[in-house]
């Protein structure tokens, strides 16, 4: 382990700023700081993160100035701030306001222009278009012309906010993160009860493409300053979140080598001049053969800790880039491990059952982990928090799995 000259700074308190704290901790034993505008169950009571919190931390009037006010402290500790972001909401700010941020951190994120046009999904769906990357076919609705609907595809079809960030601090009765229609008139209904919300994008309806949560999949990459693609990692979904709001977030996934969907996001990826982490949500269309690439993250996933458990940690390729600055050979991540958000027993039970017997090979050889259970920081309060996740997803999954059936 390399002497630790550095130190650092997470964007975000949730499942996501936990995994990075302790990829941070495994690789080099840093102690990291995890900054947010509250204090969330998975970073607290923890040996090897320190939460700060600040009301409306999220905002342009706060960000920039606790920012600046922490680098000035922490710089007099002579040692670089590593900044990396855990939600769109502190990417947004980091390429905002990263003139004034470079003085203090060190940080890799794409221009607020392209983040901008990767993040809006219809302008993403315009680059795929340019640049060769398969994507569902896909209609968009505005509030202006809802009621003059001509899809150019059949039923039944996917429904999701093009603007997920005003859409996430909407609050409704029935709100999912996205939606499935079967008819027209489901259709309406739900493009009826979004707008009455007061949701004002627009909306992306996409042909639904058939098949389970075993069809989805996940990439991250890491790309550093100078356009290089330096790791790619992927995973296949065994088991999807059911909870309304929630579902399509990763409950199980299984790292495997995938040197056709490298290959092809490598280029994308060089093609585009991107420059950091990036994050794909993909599901595999049976009627083409293809995966198909729902959206980007300019970050790394709110399941990336697959990659640390499986052995891929992938916040020592930040290092390497932005504090070492080593140039090391590209992984194209191959190791089959699994990781989980869910009680064992419940993705045993929910599972596909063309899956099941490999899920029950890692379950029974022990080779699975949980983000925020490690060896290093445990204590009563985390192993109950820990406990109590795994108790509840043997609750909820019988009542709201079976609607999804």
């Amino acid at each position: 382990m390399q002497d630790v000259d550095f130190i650092p700074i997470i964007l975000g308190t949730d499942i996501n700023a936990y995994g990075t704290a302790r990829s941070f901790h495994e690789a080099y034993g840093v102690h990291s700081i995890a900054l947010g505008k509250e204090p969330l169950s998975f970073t607290q009571d923890s040996k090897i993160v320190t939460v700060q919190t600040f009301e409306d931390f999220d905002t342009d009037e706060i960000f920039p100035l606790k920012m600046i006010e922490l680098g000035k402290e922490l710089k007099k500790e002579g040692k670089p701030l590593l900044l990396i972001s855990c939600s769109d909401g502190y990417t947004t700010l980091i390429t905002k306001y990263s003139d004034l941020l470079e003085e203090y951190y060190e940080f890799n994120y794409v221009s607020l222009e392209l983040k901008d046009k990767l993040e809006n999904k219809k302008d993403f769906y315009e680059i795929c278009e340019k640049y060769g990357l398969d994507y569902p076919a896909t209609y968009v609705i505005t509030k202006e012309n809802r009621r003059e609907i001509e899809l150019p595809f059949g039923f039944p079809c996917a429904v999701k906010p093009n603007d997920s960030i005003e859409f996430l601090h909407l609050k409704f009765e029935g709100k999912k993160k996205a939606y499935k229609a079967d008819s027209m008139e489901e259709l309406k209904k739900i493009i009826d009860d979004i707008y009455n919300a007061g949701y004002t994008g627009e909306l992306i309806v996409q042909d639904f493409i058939p098949g389970d949560s075993s069809t989805m999949g996940v990439l991250n990459a890491y790309v550093d300053r100078k356009g290089r693609v330096k790791m790619m990692c992927f995973a296949r979904c065994l088991l999807d979140e059911c909870l309304p709001e929630s579902i399509g977030n990763y409950n199980a996934l299984l790292t495997q080598d995938a040197p056709e969907i490298y290959a092809q996001y490598e280029k994308f990826l060089l093609d585009l001049g991107y420059t950091g982490f990036a994050n794909f949500d993909l599901k595999y269309d049976k009627r083409d053969g293809k995966y198909k690439v729902f959206e980007i993250n300019i970050r790394q996933g709110r399941s990336s800790f697959y990659m640390t458990a499986a052995g891929c940690n992938f916040v020592t390729y930040l290092v390497d880039d932005l504090i070492y600055r080593e140039d090391k050979e590209t992984v194209y991540f191959a190791n089959p491990y699994l990781w989980l958000y869910v009680d064992p027993s419940v993705l045993l039970k929910y599972v596909n059952p063309k899956d099941k017997k490999e899920a029950q090979k890692y379950i029974k050889e022990k080779k699975y982990k949980f983000t925020q259970w490690y060896e290093k920081d445990k204590s009563l309060k985390r192993f109950l928090n820990y406990m109590r996740r795994r108790i509840a997803t043997r609750r909820y999954y019988p009542v709201y799995q079976k609607d999804r059936d």
